[in-house]
């Protein structure tokens, strides 16, 4: 469990680094600049904090399936006659 705390905390401080860094980005663009083009970086910018944060908590759910299945019953297939 350690190693899936080391993990989620370092994906949630870079996901939110990259969410401030766009939202920041975002917020300039729009009301000081008026560059679309800018608009366009922050909101990629935006997505990839959340798809890091999506995959990093997909990561940790996995490892901790794949942890705790070896616990279970092995089911056996059934045989149709």
């Amino acid at each position: 469990m350690v190693s899936n705390t080391k993990i989620l905390n370092s994906v949630k401080v870079s996901g939110s680094v990259l969410l401030a860094i766009g939202m920041l980005t975002f917020f300039y663009s729009l009301f000081a600049n008026g560059s679309s083009s800018l608009i366009g970086i922050s909101i990629g910018i935006i997505m990839g904090a959340v798809f890091i944060f999506l995959m990093g908590v997909f990561f940790v759910a996995t490892e901790e399936m794949l942890k705790t299945s070896d616990k279970g019953i092995h089911l056996e297939p059934t045989k149709k006659n």
